[in-house]
């Protein structure tokens, strides 16, 4: 076997693999990665792209290894899970950085979290004026979460003593122009009353429906593959951006 049919193979296996692996340490690896999760990450990666090109050592040795530190993951997740010391002291905690309008400044040396950093993110949260912010606080990914002063929180129907309409969230029945004959049932619907609600938006078939939606209130969207528009408008004749 040739090294292009070798490394075509090891491929395989290696994305097989690392696949079922990560499905199987769950989706806290993507949304709640610590410092400590993303270097496992990194590691757990590397190993998965050694079993794929690395064809001067057997593949087996490379394959042990990565299950080895993906079991040796997976008991950190749990033990972290079980234990809150564990916890702590593996992933971190959160840290306060202002406290009742007031930058934590030792906090921050501690955390080496420069003041640059903290206006940034604050940036990112919409926050220009460091004025607004009573508490701020790092959590365990990094991240920086934010209470604004009472004065500067948005006004809240609860607020003003009105009682919004339920939203609630839009169902999908057709994705793509195939029936999602799952949400379909579930509404108590069939394919004859979504051909008629089609038809009347001009549609003659399913695969012509690029996504319908309805809403809790009984609104339906429905968007074809087909953009009929008489007058395109160019972005490039905008000025500034041509």
């Amino acid at each position: 076997m040739n090294e292009t049919a070798i490394v075509l193979v090891r491929s395989i296996i290696a994305f097989g693999t690392l696949l079922i692996f990560t499905r199987f340490l769950g989706k806290q690896q993507v949304s709640q990665i610590t410092f400590f999760d993303y270097i496992l990450g990194i590691t757990i990666g590397s190993m998965a792209a050694n079993l794929s090109t690395d064809i001067a050592t057997d593949a087996w040795p490379n394959w042990v290894g990565l299950l080895s530190w993906t079991v040796m993951v997976y008991i950190f997740q749990k033990v972290t899970v079980k234990s809150r010391q564990a916890s702590v002291y593996i992933d971190g905690e959160p840290v306060i950085v202002i406290m009742n309008g007031e930058i934590m400044d030792e906090v921050m040396k501690k955390l080496r979290f420069r003041l640059s950093d903290l206006q940034e993110q604050l940036r990112e949260k919409g926050v220009f004026d460091i004025n607004e912010v009573e508490y701020a606080v790092v959590e365990k990914d990094g991240q920086l979460s934010i209470l604004k002063k009472a004065e500067y929180l948005p006004l809240t129907p609860k607020d003003i003593n009105v009682r919004p309409e339920y939203k609630g969230i839009a169902t999908e029945l057709i994705y793509d122009g195939e029936i999602v004959k799952s949400n379909l049932k579930q509404l108590n619907k069939d394919e004859a009353w979504l051909k008629e609600q089609i038809a009347a938006k001009g549609f003659n078939e399913f695969a012509e429906v690029f996504l319908a939606v309805i809403a809790p209130n009984g609104s339906l969207f429905i968007d074809g593959f087909d953009d009929k528009m008489e007058n395109p408008i160019d972005i490039t004749d905008f000025k500034g951006l041509k």
